[in-house]
């Protein structure tokens, strides 16, 4: 569809493409606006397909534009001139788009996130942790742990907190979720999120609550009625390969029943749900988890719940696809995390597998392709892969370098608690004598235990994002790179203002100069093995 993102000037223009042993005569667009309506798609062109050594038809149908917050729903029919059965588009998918006008809320672009996992953060209270035997064990952290520390985030620098699962389940990590209007007793009381909320927002800190659409825990009373009754009213909630045997789980994992996204029951359920954490208890947007799960239909549908509820509030998803892929999410939320920016960042400072120069470029190229105003959230490690520490081999120098990077480049920052003070990890998630993903939940290290240094650091870092919009908001330019040396520099300016950003990402002290483009200044910088900074300036 031709814009992604409709307006409510623009009339969208559908484009299918035809490869099939048939003569096609037709191909209808059902389209519910929400009367239904008939158009009729004309043919475009005719290629050839390489690869598949056969004839591809182009077909285009243009849509009427719709007033700002219309959800259109429709359905693209192919008819044989044999008049066989027509061929639905995608096995019969319902496609959608909502026309939604509105900018990215300004917010979160400044957004300077703290990933809190409330089971490993704080006990509260001055407790200690639970005695425990593993890692999968309940340690104790939980809301009062939170509130305990606002003063401590809100120092740092962190301006948003994005919430693990807080809903009632057995494990560690709260996506088992057993009801989605509640709080976990172990973590507290709804009185105490609305405290979190309220002392949060005090201190100009937003709130991000973790969404699951894709499955619930197998203790959720839905599923247990329908597991015992075949004629539930919760039944087809579900999907069953055989009742009550053998039903879709997420990744095979029987405790994670997948939920049928398409149905309303579960749509209601889960609109109201996302509802009442935005509107009653004063959430400022949701972090989505695995948005590959459900159609893009609902996560249309969810845009529009959610604009409908709190205009100003963000929306980001959890996919691991291709860069094409993750455009198609474009007019459903706001951005997803960038998987692909991690990677490039753990295998340029951790892992040492890609020079700078090809880090360059792909950065470049990045930036491009998503646009430069795109807002994908950036992160160095998070709850379900192993630590960047342990992977640099637990070389501080090359967290801070990785660090210095996510801070200065234009997505809004994401820190996993316990990263910026050191927070150990053993073994490798998939070491032999791993106790699997919970090897990267070790608790929040307080007090002395705390890596002064690094939290010093981190504190920097945060402190000059804040103080310097110019780092999302300007542009940036390399000034220099070279991969054999190791050397890489940027700029990001706006006009007014200019931060020169430099690595050194070898094993020797190296010198080298820069020179700004249409400017007489010449920069010599030195430093030392593994090691970078930065020079904020004045235009």
């Amino acid at each position: 569809m031709t814009p992604n993102t409709p307006g409510v000037a623009d009339a969208p223009v559908l484009t299918v493409t035809v490869e099939t042993g048939k003569q096609i005569d037709r191909i209808e667009c059902v389209v519910s606006l929400p009367e239904t309506a008939v158009l009729p798609f004309s043919r475009a062109a005719i290629n050839w397909d390489l690869l598949n050594w056969s004839y591809r038809e182009t077909w285009h149908c243009t849509l009427p534009p719709q007033p700002e917050g219309t959800l259109v729903r429709y359905q693209i029919m192919a008819y044989p001139a044999d008049n066989s059965e027509p061929i639905l588009a995608d096995d019969g998918a319902i496609f959608s788009y909502l026309v939604d006008s509105s900018s990215l809320p300004e917010w979160t672009r400044d957004a300077r996130i703290y990933q809190i996992f409330p089971d490993r953060f704080s006990p509260g209270n001055g407790r200690s942790w639970n005695n425990v035997s593993g890692l999968s064990d309940i340690y104790g952290g939980n809301l009062r742990g939170i509130i305990d520390n606002l003063d401590t985030i809100d120092d740092m620098g962190f301006n948003c907190i994005w919430l693990n699962p807080f809903f009632p389940d057995k494990t560690h990590h709260g996506y088992h979720a057993t009801d989605h209007s509640s709080i976990n007793p172990r973590l507290g009381t709804l009185d105490e999120m609305k405290e979190l909320v309220e002392k949060a927002h005090a201190r100009g800190i937003r709130l991000l609550f973790d969404f699951v659409a894709n499955h619930v825990g197998s203790q959720h009373p839905y599923f247990q009625h329908a597991l015992e009754h075949e004629d539930s009213p919760y039944h087809d909630w579900f999907l069953w390969e055989s009742w009550p045997e053998k039903y879709v789980a997420y990744f095979d994992v029987p405790d994670l029943p997948e939920i049928d996204t398409n149905h309303a029951g579960v749509r209601q359920y889960l609109f109201d749900s996302v509802r009442y954490w935005l509107d009653e208890i004063g959430f400022d947007g949701l972090r989505m988890d695995y948005v590959l799960g459900p159609t893009h239909d609902f996560w249309t549908e969810l845009r529009q719940i959610v604009r409908q509820t709190k205009s100003d509030a963000w929306m980001f998803g959890e996919a691991t696809h291709t860069p094409d892929y993750l455009m198609t999410y474009n007019g459903r939320f706001d951005a997803c995390l960038d998987f692909l920016l991690t990677q490039h960042i753990r295998d340029t400072f951790a892992f040492n597998t890609l020079d700078v120069a090809a880090f360059d470029n792909f950065l470049n190229l990045h930036t491009e392709f998503f646009g430069a105003e795109a807002c994908l959230p950036s992160f160095l490690d998070n709850h379900d892969m192993d630590r960047f520490l342990l992977i640099a081999g637990n070389d501080k120098r090359k967290l801070k370098l990785a660090a210095l990077c996510q801070f200065t480049l234009a997505g809004p920052p994401i820190i996993y608690n316990g990263t910026e003070v050191g927070v150990h990890q053993d073994v490798l998630i998939h070491d032999p004598n791993s106790q699997g993903m919970e090897e990267c939940r070790q608790p929040m290290l307080w007090g002395d235990d705390q890596d002064s240094d690094l939290r010093d650091y981190f504190h920097r870092l945060l402190h000059l994002r804040r103080d310097h919009p110019v780092i999302w908001q300007g542009e940036r330019k390399t000034v220099h790179v070279d991969a054999g040396a190791g050397t890489y520099a940027y700029t990001i300016s706006d006009g007014t203002e200019s931060i020169l950003v430099v690595f050194n990402v070898s094993n020797q002290e190296r010198t080298f100069a820069i020179r700004f483009p249409d400017k007489e200044m010449i920069n010599r910088v030195v430093l030392a093995p593994w090691s970078g900074d930065f020079q904020v300036m004045r235009l």
